[in-house]
């Protein structure tokens, strides 16, 4: 029998602030030395990260283990579920892809995920002491209610306190957490010990009546208002963050075509975040624009994609922007299409066929059932810079174009491919961006001549860092110690 303490953090709505409370909270125990674990027992995202036993888990976590002081494992986030469509999605069960399902037979299949969580925590709460969990959506979403596992339905199976952010930034603060708690069923709005508002700005003593009058209505207890926090990086699960600031006079101007599965679109933070660099995410119907790079990004169904990209006139774009000597870089389902054909004889992301790539390295691909994960480094073919990243791919690639390779491994292997002319570079690593030599290199090759130093980990390090020091100033820490099982904070 485990002794360890499960507190999670529901939210209002998606994006309420669950995976941003969860990463300080991490932070804010591991900085007195408690072995604190982070959890998400069901995720939906197409940003996922590798963990070192070769597993996937959604990225979120990976941000949250960094918080906690630990390496990524597939006991974070038991259950990712990563969309191939709009009614069905790739099931991963402790890091392994185990189907393709439409919603419904999901729907039916929970029990079966629900033991797999169990599973997770159990082995969490045995090692830690304090489980800190992420749910998510909204745990009132009556329509999701029968066999939950994500919200309340993990929550009474292990029988946790739950706290519930909403973002008040996005108007209507009381009305959702009022709502949300009348949505749930009475033992689960028994297990509610207290609100966080997130994202606050203004004058706190003009909110101060509100906070009262919440109390008073619930009998929940607000535990604390959090600020918000301008210039915050944390990698995102799902949407696209755009957001630049302080860009240098001259910069490289990077686009990168959003596809429909756009996956790992995270690869582009660093890119997003560094001084040097215009970054654009084009969308349908959008013309590309004149760029000095343009990134072709991974995707989760890579032939639809690529059907996609050509529907939008792109392809014509790709062409005329490597007339006029750009830069194009391909990554994992991005490097698929820079080849002659893709193959998908099972049907593994969609129907089974077959289709012509761009055309611009002789190499194909063949999708095939077992999933490529794992975590590498090596040296890139610009500069013989270092480079870490990780593989997330079904494609198996071939032909004479690999034998000019993009990276050598450390294992022995090579990875991805350059044209004989350097203009068109393509790689299965996500994640590339974040080794600060090759970053520079890749910059660098696309057409920037000084390039500034910028250590993306160092930022990310500095935002967690941040973020538990919200949790010093705003929050009640000895109501949350209490949560967490500790005598003090």
């Amino acid at each position: 029998m485990n002794t360890a303490a499960t507190l999670m953090v529901q939210g209002t709505t998606s994006d309420a602030g669950k995976s941003t409370l969860v990463t300080a909270l991490c932070r804010w125990l591991a900085r007195q030395g408690v072995a604190v674990v982070p959890f998400k027992p069901q995720n939906m995202a197409l940003n996922s990260a590798v963990t070192a036993e070769g597993g996937e888990i959604g990225r979120a976590q990976a941000v949250q283990a960094q918080a906690a002081g630990l390496a990524p494992h597939t006991d974070m986030n038991p259950v990712l579920l990563k969309p191939n469509s709009d009614t069905g999605a790739q099931v991963i069960i402790h890091g392994r892809a185990v189907a393709n399902m439409q919603a419904g037979i999901y729907h039916d299949y929970k029990k079966v995920a629900m033991a797999a969580v169990l599973e997770s925590h159990q082995r969490l709460s045995a090692n830690y002491a304090v489980v800190m969990v992420e749910g998510a959506g909204s745990p009132a979403e009556i329509n999701l209610r029968a066999n939950d596992i994500a919200n309340m339905g993990f929550a009474e199976a292990v029988d946790c306190p739950v706290i519930i952010i909403a973002d008040i930034d996005k108007g209507g603060v009381f009305a959702h957490l009022v709502g949300t708690l009348e949505l749930l069923a009475p033992s689960e709005q028994a297990r509610v010990k207290g609100f966080v508002i997130n994202r606050f700005r203004g004058d706190i003593a003009l909110l101060q009546p509100g906070l009262d009058w919440l109390e008073a209505r619930t009998g929940k207890p607000v535990l604390g208002v959090l600020p918000y926090l301008h210039n915050l990086h944390l990698e995102a699960e799902d949407g696209i963050d755009q957001r630049q600031a302080g860009k240098a006079e001259r910069v490289l101007k990077v686009v990168v075509p959003v596809l429909p599965r756009i996956s790992n679109h995270t690869d582009f933070d660093p890119l997003r975040l560094h001084p040097q660099v215009d970054l654009q995410f084009i969308g349908p119907g959008a013309a590309i624009p004149p760029a000095d790079l343009i990134i072709l990004p991974g995707s989760k169904s890579v032939r639809a994609d690529l059907a996609f990209l050509r529907a939008n006139g792109w392809e014509a774009a790709l062409q005329r922007h490597l007339r006029y000597g750009g830069k194009l870089l391909g990554i994992c389902g991005g490097l698929q299409m820079l080849g002659t054909r893709i193959d998908d004889p099972l049907g593994l992301e969609g129907a089974p066929g077959s289709s012509a790539g761009l055309g611009l390295l002789e190499f194909s691909t063949v999708l095939e059932a077992e999933k490529q994960l794992r975590t590498v480094q090596g040296r890139l073919c610009l500069e013989d810079a270092p480079i870490s990243g990780y593989e997330i791919h079904a494609g198996v690639s071939s032909g004479p174009a690999l034998s000019q390779a993009a990276v050598q491994l450390d294992d022995g292997r090579t990875d991805g491919a350059i044209s004989a002319d350097a203009q068109v570079l393509g790689t299965y690593l996500h994640g590339l961006f974040e080794s600060p030599d090759a970053c520079s290199a890749l910059l660098r090759w696309a057409g920037l001549v000084e390039v500034q130093a910028f250590d993306y980990h160092s930022l990310r390090e500095r935002d967690i860092e941040r973020l538990a020091d919200l949790i010093e100033a705003h929050l009640d820490t000895g109501k949350l110690a209490n949560l967490c099982g500790l005598d003090h904070a």
